[in-house]
This record gives structure tokens, sequence and C-alpha cells, in this order.
């Protein structure tokens, strides 16, 4: 049996923080970003101005692309966690 670990769930604002400091790191602009996450540019938009928060699978994704890019990932994990269930 197979256990899938459980989603980070950050609130606003530090989820837009979150997603502007990883897009940063990537080199991503809102509309690469958003196409890597199979959203449109102006969800991620409304995301890193405080509008709104990603869904459950957007955040997945999000944290997908956390952990690909190892230690920094892993920094803003620690820095913008507000709790894990």
């Amino acid at each position: 049996m197979m256990f899938k670990k459980p989603l980070v769930i950050i609130q606003q604002p530090e989820v837009g923080k979150l997603i502007l400091k990883l897009r940063t790191i990537t080199g991503l602009t809102q509309e690469e970003f958003a196409a890597s996450l199979g959203v449109t540019y102006s969800t991620v938009n409304r995301w890193e101005n405080g509008h709104a928060k990603p869904s459950r699978l957007a955040m997945h994704r999000v944290e997908e692309m956390l952990e690909k890019i190892g230690e920094q990932g892993q920094e803003l994990l620690a820095k913008y966690l507000s709790n894990k269930f």
C-alpha cells in the first residue's frame, strides 16, 4: 500500500510570497509559471497579490516544484510553512 505525504497548507499572504519567491528562483514569468502548473496567468497573479489561494492540486504541483529545486525549496517551505496535517 502506498501512502501519499500530506499536503503542505500555507495561508495568505504567505502563500503569495512563497509563490513569488519560487517563481523568481526558477526564473519564470507569471505566464510561464502558470503554464507549468496548468493554470492561467491571472490565477498566479491573484495568488501573488493575496486575492486567492491555490487549489489543493495546484499547491501539490507547487510543492513538487519546491522539491525539485532542492535546498532552496526546503528553505522556502520552512520559512512560509504555517501548519502541516
